[in-house]
């Protein structure tokens, strides 16, 4: 047991949820592209990368407890 390597099953699990979120993802690089030539810094993107994000998180938290030990 000392020799098993501890691995964070939470990574695993955003990696695989990311194709269930392509939506979010899809809409926050539609805001990227549309705002890329802003030089005011006044616009940004910050509600759809959090839509993104809270849309892995929702899909992790539905299995992350079922890997736990």
């Amino acid at each position: 047991m000392a020799d098993e390597e501890v691995s964070d099953p939470k990574a695993l699990l955003e990696e695989r949820s990311k194709a269930k979120c392509v939506y979010q993802w899809y809409e926050y690089q539609k805001c990227v592209k549309r705002i890329e030539d802003d030089e005011t810094g006044q616009k940004h993107c910050t509600g759809q990368y959090f839509d993104y994000w809270k849309c892995i998180d929702k899909n992790v938290g539905e299995k992350i407890f079922d890997s736990l030990k």
